[in-house]
């Protein structure tokens, strides 16, 4: 099919520029009245004069406008046509745009580099590669392609609809490339996010004797992220100043970013306090995101307040960054008075400066402050879907689980769309509840959704049968799942450390190694508790001191606490303290509570006081000492000890918090903890209990009878 009918024939979807027009601005008024001057003193062969009321018109004018003036034009030259496809581009009509240029091909107008250039970009902006193609068979054919104009719109057309390769080549083709065109062939390598290549090129760029400008380093910039990009970012570096941009805050704003990501803070530091007299809020606010993204709460406070003091207006950004800060580090003291300065700033109820304060309230386990977070949750006007997720997340990772579900059928009753964040989320409460059934009707609705092949989504599936004690079921999520991330794998390798199934963990370890998914410091985790599990303490010692040397994972305090519990279950204590002792950093109460809980089922006292000692000056609140101490006490009949510890605990004002249990009957959650009576059903529970105990005594009595009868009568 020829080009001109094509264009004619695939219009893309109409975009229009919906922003109204001002009609007294001076440039429309200049071209109004030059438009009423034409008319009157009758100068219809002046082109040139009708070309510029045009290019006002498309300018500043509605399109409306534009067309009646183009239609009323005498002499219609390329210029014209090319002014009008300009303005059509302009506001985002790509298929008018393209009609016009079908027509200028039906007329057998002259098409120039700027009538490609417009007309490219159109395409470009609508993704129309097919029509790219026949587009550029025509720029050949017209001898254009060696232009720099036509070329660099070429090869911008290529990048932005995903065609590197044909890109290069229309790049290649351009006789003398100037600075836009290797600033977009660049741009393309730097979108897909190929480093190498975008930076090789910007090297060859500055040998072809090209000076780079902002937007070179602005598309170059992004792509070091990552620690392993450090010498890359100082070359860069070096580069700038070299080249004189140290004057420009957008190329030093992106220096700032970059050398956060590339894990040297000190650097960005020291960028930004070279940028005085050219410093932007842009450059505040990259600096504040980067003390933000690396945890250091205190200097991201500081920063604010310097802001504050030289009156600098904040924006959602600014907000944002700090609030997060205060998220990362747990500050919620200093997360209120930043709340109230977004009140004050009338900006509460703004979508991302309330879901980073949302997080930061969620984030602590407690009841007060998750209220504050559903406070901020409901001052939202257009809620997006972060907020929805982010209540809900939050529920599920502080133990609000009940919430959790409860806020989940509340958005599928307002009709928010349920995403796999939320999918997940409710899967862990409902694992954490062990409500089967629930779990099961979300199940259905995830495959339903289409969610089902999503890593998070299958792996919390598999972390509900498991819980649930169906590893059967979680064995059939596993293997519906896509299995390249190792999220899917430690998911797995957990439900059978759970169910004492360690020689299956460490089989799936190994074909997961088969199958070249790398593993993580989690995979070690739920290797260790397998073998913990299990008893394999010769295969769970191996692997532990190959983590570090093999994988190149260093270890972290949760393989050192898998560690000492692989080693306390199976009665090696001494071991297991020999353990502790090497650990290159402090041991915390995680590790010390997994050796007394050894302690305590081997029954080492002496070495058990010794535990406890130490975790009672630590941590004097936590009950868990106080409780496996005076139950070991009392198992060895020293009651005075036991005293002690109650005593204590008294003094102290320690309590033992009570464990709950969860049962889902007839669709219906039941909760209950040690000696409870708050059940409305309370009472028929408990004769029930004493049913069964009696039957109990009866069976465990006809027992001892059969031992007997045995011993004596053979």
């Amino acid at each position: 099919m020829p080009l001109k009918h094509l264009l004619l024939s695939n219009p893309s979807q109409t975009r229009y520029y919906s922003s109204p027009r001002g009609r007294n601005t001076p440039n429309l008024v200049s071209a109004f009245r030059t438009h009423g001057f034409l008319i009157k003193s009758g100068k219809f062969t002046d082109t040139y004069t009708w070309n510029n009321v045009l290019a006002d018109y498309c300018r500043w004018s509605e399109l409306d406008d534009a067309q009646k003036l183009f239609d009323e034009i005498p002499q219609r030259d390329t210029v014209s046509w090319n002014s009008l496809i300009a303005g059509y581009v302009l506001r985002g009509s790509y298929e008018h745009a393209c009609l016009l240029f079908g027509k200028m091909l039906q007329k057998r107008l002259f098409c120039n580099q700027y009538t490609l250039g417009s007309v490219l970009k159109s395409v470009s902006c609508s993704f129309q590669l097919v029509i790219g193609n026949q587009l550029h068979s025509f720029v050949v054919k017209t001898g254009l392609d060696r232009n720099v104009f036509s070329g660099s719109a070429l090869v911008d057309m290529y990048a932005k609809c995903g065609s590197l390769s044909d890109a290069h080549l229309a790049f290649k083709s351009i006789a003398e490339p100037n600075t836009v065109s290797w600033n977009t062939i660049i741009s393309g390598y730097a979108k897909e996010g190929d480093a190498n290549t975008a930076y090789l090129l910007f090297c060859q760029m500055e040998r072809e004797g090209l000076k780079p400008d902002e937007s070179s380093f602005a598309s170059l910039l992004p792509l070091l992220n990552d620690r392993s990009c450090y010498k890359v970012m100082v070359q860069v570096h070096a580069k700038i100043i070299k080249f004189g941009w140290v004057v420009d805050a957008i190329v030093y704003n992106a220096a700032i970013t970059a050398y956060s990501e590339c894990q040297s803070i000190i650097d960005s530091e020291k960028v930004f306090e070279d940028m005085v007299g050219i410093r932007d809020l842009v450059t505040w606010n990259s600096m504040l995101a980067a003390y933000a993204d690396h945890g250091f709460m205190g200097d991201a406070v500081k920063l604010f307040m310097r802001m504050q003091d030289i009156e600098i207006v904040l924006d959602i950004y600014t907000f944002t960054s700090v609030i997060s800060a205060c998220f990362e580090c747990g500050h919620i003291s200093q997360g209120r008075i930043l709340h109230a300065l977004v009140v004050k700033s009338g900006m509460e109820g703004t979508p991302s400066v309330s879901n980073a304060l949302i997080g930061m309230y969620i984030r602590s386990n407690d009841v007060c402050n998750v209220e504050d977070a559903v406070k901020c949750f409901n001052s939202i006007e257009f809620r997006d879907a972060v907020s929805w997720n982010s209540i809900l997340t939050g529920f599920s990772q502080n133990g609000f689980s009940e919430d959790a579900l409860k806020f989940f059928c509340h958005m599928q009753a307002v009709s928010v769309r349920i995403d796999h964040y939320a999918f997940s989320a409710t899967l862990r409460s409902c694992s954490d509840l062990a409500v089967l059934q629930f779990g099961q009707q979300v199940h259905g609705l995830v495959l339903k959704s289409g969610f089902g092949s999503n890593d998070f989504v299958s792996s919390s599936l598999i972390y509900l049968y498991s819980k649930c004690g169906i590893i059967v079921d979680a064995k059939k999520s596993f293997d519906e799942s896509c299995k390249d991330s190792s999220v899917i794998w430690n998911s797995i390798i957990f439900g059978y450390a759970q169910h004492g199934l360690g020689e299956i963990a460490l089989d799936l370890f190994h074909k997961m190694q088969e199958l070249g998914v790398k593993a993580d410091h989690i995979t070690f985790v739920g290797l260790l508790s397998a073998c913990s599990h299990s008893g394999l303490v010769k295969e769970g010692s191996k692997i532990l001191k190959s983590i570090q040397p093999t994988y190149g994972i260093p270890l972290r305090m949760e393989h050192y606490a898998c560690g000492v519990d692989l080693f306390g279950r199976a009665g090696n204590l001494t071991e297991a303290k020999d353990l502790i002792e090497s650990m290159p950093f402090e041991p915390d109460s995680m590790v010390w509570m997994t050796l007394l809980g050894a302690c305590r089922i081997h029954g080492n006292m002496d070495l058990a006081s010794h535990i406890a000692k130490s975790l009672l000056e630590s941590e004097p609140t936590v009950h868990s000492t106080y409780v496996i101490l005076s139950n070991m006490y009392a198992g060895f009949g020293y009651w005075d000890g036991r005293a002690m510890i109650q005593r204590a605990m008294r003094d102290r004002g320690v309590t033992k918090v009570p464990g709950w249990s969860w049962i889902e009957v007839n669709k219906k959650l039941h909760s209950f903890n040690a000696e409870d009576r708050s059940h409305p059903q309370s009472g028929e529970i408990y004769d029930s209990l004493a049913t069964l105990m009696e039957e109990v005594e009866i069976v465990h009595y006809e027992c001892i009878e059969v031992g007997r009868h045995e011993i004596l009568f053979g």
